[in-house]
């Protein structure tokens, strides 16, 4: 048996370590616990006849002692090997936990990580949008610094014309209204003409030009032609519709009386139908006589018309010259055909609509002003002068 001491290891040292010397300790005590049970035999007397058999007695119990000692040094050499092993498989399931936490760790600090790239790319982008803004608002502070400083009395001249410009502008392209747009163009080049600038005679150049073509754009009276139309809705109520188709009469020759005595009968009969004509007249007509419309339907038809006339005065102002066009014709063709042809009114409504059926209500405007981009040019170009003198003055 071991004792207690040898059972304690030294701090620092290995567990496989301290197995290796308690084996090794406890096969030491082994062989010291031999020697001793083999020093302890009684020495017997020489004369003694029994020497013989107490030395095979002895020798035999000293191969038991030994054989004893054998097996309890392999069976405390297996332990120690067993609990090596148990010992390496706590260490494997260590280390695995470790390396298990290590990649949780790793796997943490990877998306911490990158959470922090996008927070300092996120930071960073809204520093660089925050220096663009500032960059811009120092540019337009410049911009309006210079502006007032350098400012003459013939920069508001430059000032006005250009917003005179920009309104002829919106006048023609959004109101269609050439007139103005023009008295608008005419009161920027009397601006512009005061200055007495040499250096903006391209800038009247292209105004002349724009000028100009606005006065050759044609005028429409949009508000005559719609007031026309609206009349022509009011007479349709009034105007009288053709009953039914009648066939067409057949030509009658005029019989005159002649000078021969020997028809005397048929001279008589010439002078009383002639007489009596001026009184009452009877034709004759072959064919079946066709009605046009019922009582039911006249007020179907002039709403029609009414209605036709109607899109024909919102295409005046659309300037969609297809949409009057095609209005106009059903409108003279539905009178013709249902109202009656031989009434005045019928015939002056008729004619109206085949005179306005014809105007030209499309226009061609230009597309855009020259002069807006000269000015413009001119403009920046004067404020970029004045910005770069004003830069200039401050280094100095």
């Amino acid at each position: 048996m071991t004792s207690n001491n040898n059972e304690q290891t030294e701090p620092g040292k290995k567990p496989e370590q301290e197995t290796q010397e308690q084996s090794s300790q406890e096969a030491l005590q082994a062989q010291k616990a031999t020697e001793q049970a083999a020093d302890a035999q009684p020495e017997l007397p020489e004369n003694t006849k029994d020497t013989p058999v107490l030395e095979e007695k002895q020798g035999k119990r000293g191969v038991k002692l030994g054989t004893l000692a054998i097996l309890l040094s392999l069976f405390i050499g297996g332990g120690s090997v067993y609990m090596l092993k148990q010992q390496s498989t706590q260490y494997q399931t260590q280390v695995a936990e470790l390396q298990s936490q290590l990649k949780g760790l790793s796997h943490n600090l990877s998306g911490q990580l990158s959470d922090t790239q996008a927070a300092l790319q996120s930071v960073t982008n809204g520093t660089q949008v925050a220096i663009e803004q500032q960059g811009k608002s120092i540019e337009s502070l410049q911009l309006a610094l210079a502006e007032v400083k350098g400012r003459r009395p013939n920069d508001w001249l430059l000032a006005e014309a250009d917003y005179l410009v920009k309104l002829a502008g919106r006048k023609l392209f959004l109101e269609k209204d050439v007139v103005s747009a023009t008295k608008l163009m005419e009161s920027a080049d009397q601006r512009i003409s005061v200055l007495n600038d040499p250096s903006l005679v391209p800038l009247r150049k292209e105004m002349a030009k724009d000028i100009t073509t606005l006065r050759a754009v044609p005028l429409i009276d949009k508000d005559g032609l719609a007031l026309r139309l609206m009349s022509l809705q009011e007479q349709v109520d009034t105007l009288p519709l053709a009953n039914a188709i009648l066939p067409d009469a057949p030509e009658e020759v005029h019989q005159e009386v002649s000078e021969d005595i020997q028809d005397w009968q048929q001279n008589l009969m010439t002078s009383l139908k002639d007489f009596s004509e001026q009184f009452i007249t009877f034709r004759t007509r072959d064919g079946n006589v066709i009605p046009l419309l019922s009582p039911k339907q006249d007020f179907y038809l002039r709403e029609n018309i009414k209605g036709k006339l109607e899109s024909a005065i919102h295409a005046v102002y659309d300037e969609h010259g297809e949409i009057y066009t095609t209005a106009l014709t059903l409108a003279n063709q539905w009178s013709q055909q249902f109202f009656k042809l031989d009434d005045p009114a019928v015939k002056e409504f008729n004619k109206t609509l085949g005179a306005l059926s014809g105007q030209n209500i499309t226009v061609s405007y230009p597309v855009k002003l020259q002069s807006q981009k000269a000015l413009a040019d001119v403009i920046r170009e004067r404020l970029r002068r004045d910005i770069t003198s004003m830069i200039g003055e401050e280094k100095q």
